[in-house]
This record gives structure tokens, C-alpha cells and sequence, in this order.
């Protein structure tokens, strides 16, 4: 039975729009949440802004140094030549970045030498062999790994790994740039582990049941189909632990051992050294009036150089992932 529509009733473009009252609330909501993500944008460009700003500014210094302290300075080469020395000391005015550099390469090779294999063993673990009970334990107590402060971590390094580990192994320093590195590894472990076990279960299990039929056993299946299936996500989460254990501060601070705001360039990872996150945040905790003006905007340039790695390494991710995707 169809019912006509009164003559004297409101048109039919009103009825499909609904509620007055119901379109401003749509549209307070809709205002609102547009105000948000605007902001967002807005304070991420004003951070970078301010981030290249700062590092121009270091970068204009060191070509003109006739603006630059030179009694503060002494000997030092100011200028581009204070970016290749022998040691990372802001407040004596060289700033060699390959310190920093390298010292993070180290780092971060030695924490994913230990959180890659460690990391996806146990995504695949979790994903092919558990069963659901185990897993239900498992997957919440391997999250709950990667809230652990790392500050505790950087302790813990610094107390245990490495006079219990570094020390009685290899004979090397109380602190070292390999004792940070597994102590920035185990920070990764968990990122790893999740983001791996997310991509394999994301696998069809119409693929397992196939190679399955086929006569392949459960190590051939996961090795020849699921990992294959799933090296997008493999790929990502070790692009996202990399830029973690690149820019991880904290642990590196305490266990590297590189203290007083200098480091000596080195790629013994035996002997102390520093990240350019490490340097950072020491660098900063002088930023009261008795550093130059140079020397705290050597922090800008540091971060920069950080920010640009960074940026490097999601967009070359992001393009591999892209390219290797495969749609279910």
C-alpha cells in the first residue's frame, strides 16, 4: 500500500535532509574534527619550520664564521671544516657529524642483529604453530614488552648487560656502543614481533590449506607461502624497528658511555661512543646560558640530519611495500 505525500506537508528534499536541529550538529562535528586534523598539520609544519630554520641558521654560521666567537672558539676549524674532525664536542666548537653518524649505525645494526631474527621467530611461532589458547597469553604479554619505559631498559643495560654480557665475553669497557645496541635490540623485540605476527595472520588461510594439500609440511608451508605472502608487512615492520632503534635516546644515554657532551669518532662497538639522539639530549642538558649560540644550534642540525633519515627510510619502506603488495 503506498501512501501519498499530504499537499500541504514539507517537500521531499526536506524529509531526505533530515532534521534541522540534526544537520548543525552534523555540521559542529564535521567543523570540529576538521579543526583537529588542520591543527595537527599546522603544528607539525611549524615544527619543521622551526627545525630548518634553527639548522639554517647553524649551516649560515659555520660558512660566515667572522660572526662566530673565535676567543670562545680557539683553535677550532671554524667552519665546514668543523663537520669532519676526529670528536663531537659542540662546546669546543667541532661538530663532526660522522661521530654521531656511525655511532648510530652501530647502534642500530646491533639492535636489529637482535630483534630481527628474535623478533620475527616469535611472529611466526605465534602465528603458525601456537594454538589460540597460547597465543591469547602470549600476544597481550609480548605487548606489554614494548610499554616497559626505556629508561629501565637504558638501567638495565648499564647494570646487567654489560658487566654480565659485554664485559665477561668480549673484555670491553663498563660501558660501549654494544651494550646499548642490545639494549635498544630488546626495546625492539616486541615492535617487531607485533607488527610481523599482524601481516602473517593477514595471510589467508585458504593459502595454508592449499600448500597443505599439495603435501607440504608446516615449516615448507611457512617459509614458501606465508613469509612471501606477507613480505609487506615483514618489510614495514622492520623499516618501523629501524627508525625506532635510530631514534632511540634514552638507552643509548645511559649504556654508551659517551658523557660530557663529546664523543670520540669510533666504530669499535667495544669502546664508548654516542647517537646523534644521545648527543642531543646531553647537549641539551647545558642549554642554560653556557653554551653558544652556535653549539645550540648544532641541536637543530642534528636533528635535522635525523628527521631527513628518518623521512628516507618511510618513504623508501613505503615505496617498497607498494611495489610488492599483494590484495586478497
Amino acid at each position: 500500500m503506498t501512501t501519498a505525500l499530504r499537499p500541504d506537508g514539507p517537500p521531499p528534499e526536506e524529509l531526505l535532509s533530515g532534521n534541522r536541529r540534526r544537520q548543525a550538529r552534523e555540521s559542529l562535528v564535521r567543523y570540529a574534527v576538521g579543526l583537529a586534523a588542520v591543527t595537527s598539520i599546522l603544528i607539525t609544519v611549524a615544527i619543521v619550520a622551526s627545525l630548518v630554520y634553527r639548522a639554517a641558521q647553524f649551516v649560515y654560521h659555520l660558512v660566515n664564521p667572522n660572526e662566530v666567537d673565535l676567543e670562545a672558539a680557539g683553535d677550532a676549524p671554524i667552519g665546514f671544516g668543523a663537520l669532519w674532525s676526529d670528536q663531537w664536542a659542540p662546546r669546543f666548537f667541532e661538530f663532526d657529524i660522522k661521530t654521531l653518524l656511525v655511532g648510530s649505525l652501530v647502534v642500530t645494526v646491533v639492535a636489529m642483529a637482535l630483534a630481527a631474527p628474535l623478533g620475527l621467530g616469535a611472529a611466526v611461532y605465534l602465528s603458525e604453530y601456537a594454538n589460540p589458547r597460547v597465543r591469547k597469553i602470549l600476544k597481550p604479554i609480548l605487548e606489554v614488552l614494548a610499554g616497559i619505559p626505556s629508561v629501565v631498559l637504558g638501567f638495565f643495560a648499564l647494570r646487567w648487560i654489560s658487566p654480565n654480557l659485554v664485559q665477561r665475553v668480549f673484555d670491553a669497557e663498563g660501558q660501549s656502543l654494544l651494550a646499548a645496541g642490545l639494549g635498544v635490540g630488546l626495546l625492539t623485540i616486541p615492535l617487531v614481533a607485533s607488527i610481523s605476527e599482524d601481516a602473517m595472520r593477514a595471510v589467508p588461510n585458504s593459502l595454508r590449506e592449499a600448500s597443505a594439500g599439495l603435501g607440504a609440511r608446516p615449516k615448507t608451508t611457512t617459509l614458501a607461502v606465508v613469509l612471501p605472502a606477507a613480505v609487506s608487512g615483514l618489510v614495514a615492520a622492520f623499516i618501523v624497528a629501524t627508525s625506532r632503534a635510530i631514534g632511540e635516546t634514552m638507552v643509548v644515554f645511559l649504556a654508551a658511555g659517551a658523557s660530557g657532551n663529546s664523543a670520540q669518532f669510533t666504530v669499535n662497538p667495544l669502546e664508548r661512543g654516542s647517537t646523534m639522539t644521545a648527543a642531543m639530549a646531553s647537549q641539551a642538558s647545558g642549554t642554560d646560558g653556557t653554551i653558544s649560540e652556535l653549539s645550540f644550534n648544532s641541536l637543530f642540525f642534528v636533528g635535522f640530519v635525523l628527521f631527513v633519515i628518518t623521512l628516507g627510510l618511510n618513504l623508501i619502506a613505503d615505496r617498497y611495500v607498494r611495489r610488492v603488495r599483494q590484495a586478497y
